[in-house]
């Protein structure tokens, strides 16, 4: 039976049986999974949502309400390849950002493995000794028992890692070369990051998805190319 009109002015019709209510033709539709599939691909590109919307003509509070779904079930701790203790080398950084506003800085502290160039530790929060010390706690232990580790001159590091295999360099020594190019990358990638933009995050929760997200696909890109490299080391053993 009829039942009224929506705000949008569209009839209104309630089910007899169940009390369902529905509208002919109704403009919104579930997302197909193609559709969910190339925004999980452009979330990892520096564009900001209200762009997305644009491009793929969906709504802006829909958009939002997918993209706040996705960061709060992305996993925040980095899935990196079995190593050996032999010559293992950590270097660490912080990259200064913010929340909502410029006095809110959330700074996200990376550390990276030297040799594969994985992104094996990372976490977001203030530049404290506190913050240092998660850090270094969420690395795999094979990295906290055995990694020499490099860093600029930042003191809360030396408040925390062991300092026989803890080495505080110069940007000139090359040492930290790798995570600061891994800054670069980035804030040229995540949109949020980016120093004078108006992509902020709003909310920490999703300032936190969304570079936890970007680090999962670094990482797996990572893995796949060294995979690739094996087999054809391997097929070339043979030739």
């Amino acid at each position: 039976m009829k039942n009224g009109t929506t705000r949008r002015g569209k009839q209104n019709h309630k089910c007899r049986d169940c009390g369902r209510q529905f509208v002919e033709d109704p403009q919104w539709k579930p997302k197909d999974q193609d559709t969910n599939a190339l925004i999980d691909r452009l979330l990892l590109e520096r564009i900001p949502l209200a762009g997305i919307a644009r491009v793929l003509k969906l709504s802006e509070s829909w958009l939002q309400q997918y993209v706040n779904q996705t960061y709060e079930q992305v996993h925040q701790q980095a899935e990196v390849l079995p190593k050996t203790t032999a010559r293992l080398t950590v270097q660490m950084d912080e990259l200064w950002s913010f929340v909502d506003d410029k006095g809110n800085k959330q700074w996200v502290w990376l550390a990276m493995d030297a040799a594969t160039r994985e992104i094996i530790g990372c976490l977001v929060g203030d530049r404290s000794q506190e913050s240092a010390q998660a850090l270094w706690d969420s690395l795999p232990r094979r990295y906290r028992q055995y990694a020499r580790i490099y860093t600029d001159h930042w003191e809360a590091y030396a408040c925390v890692l062991p300092s026989k295999r803890h080495f505080a360099v110069d940007k000139d020594s090359g040492l930290t070369s790798y995570i600061e190019r891994l800054n670069n990358t980035l804030r040229q990638r995540i949109s949020r990051l980016v120093r004078q933009t108006l992509s902020f995050s709003k909310k920490l929760g999703n300032h936190i998805g969304a570079i936890w997200n970007f680090i999962h696909h670094y990482n797996q890109k990572i893995r796949e190319k060294l995979r690739r490299e094996q087999m054809v080391s391997f097929s070339l053993s043979f030739t």
